[in-house]
């Protein structure tokens, strides 16, 4: 009886959802864009074609771009790179790029209009991942699923912890940067002390198929699946549970409370909001040109998506 009457609330909860075909802005960038971050009230904008973006959105401008030297690809040619990454703390601007030599990354720090390089092809680090943790200390998260604490100054790894065999996918902070959730081909996620590299928690029985992204806060992980399967994790006791999806889910969000979860949920890339404690979905947003792989919440009422393509889209939940 109890299954039943959840399987109601859930039915009555998703024919209530607002459906939104609309968004508020849709901004558009130089490249396919790879990575996004909010810093304030601008967006940071990371492109396949060499340069992060920043925008303001309240403004509806751009207010920056960085672009980064051009690399050879393996057939010779000259090429912009591909930044993969990209994150800010005060002034100073981090950026993950290809370096177009065997699959190894150039890192960048960009501040007072001056860009300096930290590592290259010759550091032979493989990474998909990089933040801030602190002005000095970049998180990075390497293909080989190795967390990685780089100081600046010292110019040296702190740490580097292998997590797991499998494959890297995705990390995510919480918000004071203390503690990091990292997401692999496996399923399990693994959440570490960012200053020592020290596995906290390990979590697992929710997902039994590559994790594409995590989000990670108010002691909530979320976690969006190939197997069709976005989760919800609960540090606090450890437990989970999941959300099923009609696809591949490639893209997950918590709002700043985490009291709402976005996942990418079917095959028309379009952007479910569901409440946390209740599992119901709230609304339905739709519009996306191709497959998502960032979602980003402001606040409570707005958040951000960006698609494998050249348009970022700037959303409202009550408009």
């Amino acid at each position: 009886m109890k299954k039943i009457l959840v399987a109601f609330f859930l039915l009555i909860g998703y024919l209530h959802a607002t459906s939104i075909g609309t968004p508020m802005q849709q901004i558009e960038v130089n490249g396919t864009v790879k990575d996004m971050v909010l810093y304030d009230n601008v967006l940071l904008i990371a492109t396949d074609n060499g340069m992060v973006q920043v925008y303001d959105y309240e403004q509806h401008v751009f207010t920056k771009n960085i672009t980064l030297p051009k690399v050879k690809d393996f057939t010779g040619e000259t090429v912009p790179p591909r930044v993969f990454s990209v994150d800010k703390i005060a002034q100073r601007y981090l950026l993950l790029s290809d370096s177009g030599k065997g699959g190894y990354v150039n890192l960048w720090i960009h501040e007072n209009n001056e860009i300096k390089q930290l590592l290259n092809a010759e550091d032979k680090i493989v990474a998909i991942k990089a933040r801030f943790v602190s002005k000095e200390h970049i998180l990075l998260g390497l293909l080989s699923n190795e967390a990685v604490l780089y100081d600046i100054s010292k110019k040296k790894e702190l740490f580097r912890v292998q997590l797991s065999e499998s494959k890297f996918s995705d990390f995510a902070l919480n918000e004071d940067k203390t503690q990091a959730v990292f997401a692999c081909e496996s399923g399990v996620l693994n959440i570490i002390d960012t200053q020592t590299g020290k596995i906290l928690k390990v979590l697992q029985g929710q997902n039994v198929d590559n994790v594409y992204k995590v989000d990670f806060k108010q002691g909530i992980a979320s976690g969006a699946g190939q197997d069709r399967r976005g989760t919800l994790y609960f540090l606090t006791n450890g437990k989970g549970t999941y959300i099923h999806g009609d696809f591949l889910i490639y893209a997950t969000a918590l709002s700043p409370s985490a009291k709402q979860v976005a996942f990418a949920m079917d095959e028309q890339n379009n952007i479910s909001i569901y409440d946390v404690s209740t599992k119901s979905k709230i609304a339905i947003l739709k519009g996306q040109k191709s497959t998502l792989n960032t979602i980003l919440f402001k606040d409570e009422n707005t958040l951000f998506s960006a698609s494998d393509d050249n348009t970022v889209m700037m959303w409202k939940l009550n408009q």
